[in-house]
């Protein structure tokens, strides 16, 4: 049976923001999600974390909103949100009652336009230090914490932007002044740097004028900076190897390879055979590993 084909419009606002709108009355609820083309890949050499780092500086308020009151309105509201960050982006997303998509609209518009009224030294610091207990509880006192950072740094040569990770340095985030988190803010933070996506029980006219009266108003940014070329060879031409000592159980053995960016029709042939080897309990290498010899307790993968 063919999968029925989303409707949805799409369309740019005279700032650059881009506005993608698909309604579903299915149920009264309404989902926002904005895009910022903005990861660790973007950072530069010394500044690494900035990325990650305003995930959490997002939500310390802006001209309109204060500390934390973003989190309370949308919860008030009966809905809920978060952020994540990643290598080639960043984004938010709060779901609300459809009746509340107007509330979600401006909070985000407000901190897209005027976070940096309400970014004082003593929330940066807050915010930094939050980051940095994370890196300890995600990473440095994690069983196997490291194995993203080493993985990754294997992977991708010194020069390349997806060589460390989105959590960052913490020399690089305890060297960041106010000045330097603003200016990351001010390059990256823009609309026409930015996806906006809503779904759900909403009408499109009246969610392309709510998005042009709260981020319309707001000035785009002329000179986003480019990326080089970020291609690489597609193996790394010989075996790398690294053991890393860890108070642990059992080890664990990590194996990465390089593979074709997203949206790169191979990408669809490896996401099937990588299924068919280690997708879950019934795949090739569960059987053989796990199951027949006896000599892993289990076996995942990540592409």
């Amino acid at each position: 049976m063919p999968i029925p084909a989303v409707r949805f419009t799409d369309e740019r606002l005279a700032n650059g923001l881009r506005l993608i709108v698909a309604e579903d009355h299915l149920a009264p609820v309404a989902a926002v999600n904005i895009w910022y083309d903005v990861g660790s890949k973007h950072e530069q050499p010394g500044k690494t974390g900035f990325a990650h780092l305003f995930e959490h500086v997002m939500f310390q308020g802006s001209r309109n909103v204060g500390k934390a009151e973003h989190i309370a309105l949308v919860q008030a509201a009966g809905g809920t949100m978060n952020g994540t960050t990643w290598l080639d982006r960043t984004n938010y997303f709060e779901t609300v009652p459809s009746h509340q998509l107007e509330l979600a609209l401006w909070l985000e518009a407000d901190r897209m336009g005027t976070l940096l009224d309400a970014l004082s030294q003593e929330n940066l610091d807050n915010q930094r230090e939050v980051v940095k207990n994370e890196k300890r509880w995600s990473y440095d006192n994690r069983p196997y914490g490291s194995w993203n950072e080493k993985l990754q740094a294997h992977l991708f040569p010194p020069d390349h932007p997806y060589h460390h990770s989105t959590i960052g340095s913490m020399e690089d985030l305890d060297a960041a002044s106010l000045d330097d988190v603003q200016a990351f803010f001010r390059t990256w933070y823009a609309p026409n740097n930015a996806v906006l996506s809503v779904v759900g029980d909403v009408d499109s006219g009246q969610v392309r004028a709510w998005t042009e009266r709260y981020f319309g108003p707001i000035p785009a940014n002329p000179s986003i900076p480019g990326l080089g070329d970020l291609s690489l060879p597609a193996t790394l031409g010989g075996e790398r190897r690294e053991t890393v000592p860890d108070k642990v159980p059992l080890p664990r053995i990590y194996v990465g390879f390089r593979a074709p960016a997203f949206g790169d029709p191979r990408m669809d042939a490896l996401d099937v055979a990588s299924q068919i080897l280690a997708g879950g309990k019934g795949s090739r290498l569960h059987k053989r590993l796990v199951r027949q010899e006896r000599i892993a307790q289990d076996v995942a993968l990540f592409t």
